[in-house]
């Protein structure tokens, strides 16, 4: 790992280059992380519980659980609900 130059080259030399299966698979599980990292915190801003949540938007505690942890495949439309239903806030996606 030596004359790394920059956090893109550590991820080139661990997972490959861009658009290659590993590297993809990785950015998609460290999107899925973040996902869970900001819906984690939006329901601590909301002071909720993660059951509370789950009532909210009619999932299961551990459904909650395993998004919050980047364990769970989230669909769009469940994390609209999540976000619109669950803390009366918008969702804006963009693509770039």
């Amino acid at each position: 790992m030596k004359n790394l130059t920059s956090f893109d080259d550590h991820l080139d030399q661990r997972y490959g280059k861009i658009g290659t299966e590993k590297r993809t698979e990785f950015e998609i599980k460290a999107k899925a992380f973040a996902i869970g990292e900001i819906l984690r915190e939006a329901r601590k801003e909301a002071h909720m519980t993660q059951e509370q949540l789950a009532e909210k938007t009619g999932t299961r505690k551990s459904f909650i659980s395993r998004i919050e942890n980047g364990h769970s495949d989230i669909q769009l439309s469940t994390l609209y609900r999540l976000v619109e239903l669950g803390f009366g806030k918008r969702v804006n996606l963009t693509i770039g």
